[in-house]
């Protein structure tokens, strides 16, 4: 049984601290980027086939239907994973790759 909570309203960095402090409890903390890696692609993946079938696209009539918003939250909780493994603050990268954006010329 888990003994982390979630504050209401978390910000980013209270969502990347919780991850950080899920991956200790739950047994990660030693994984190589490398494996951190190809679970997001993994998960990118589950996420993907989750879009394709609330769209009604073709899939296997077999194949076990998949929560489009968990698949999100397991993408998301894994590259949170994926930037405290960097020393990435991804509240500031964000800030920061807006900042450039806003200057782009969008076609």
């Amino acid at each position: 049984m888990s003994n982390l909570s979630l504050k209401e309203n978390p910000t980013l960095q209270d969502l990347q601290q919780y991850v950080a402090a899920a991956v200790k409890e739950r047994g990660f903390k030693d994984n190589k980027i490398e494996q951190r890696f190809l679970l997001l692609l993994e998960e990118c993946g589950e996420f993907a086939k989750a879009v394709r079938k609330n769209a009604g696209l073709g899939f296997a009539a077999d194949t076990k239907k998949h929560n489009m918003a968990e698949e999100a939250a397991d993408v998301f909780i894994i590259l949170l994973g994926i930037c405290n493994m960097l020393g990435i603050d991804l509240e500031q990268a964000f800030r920061d790759k807006e900042e450039r954006n806003k200057k782009r010329i969008w076609s």
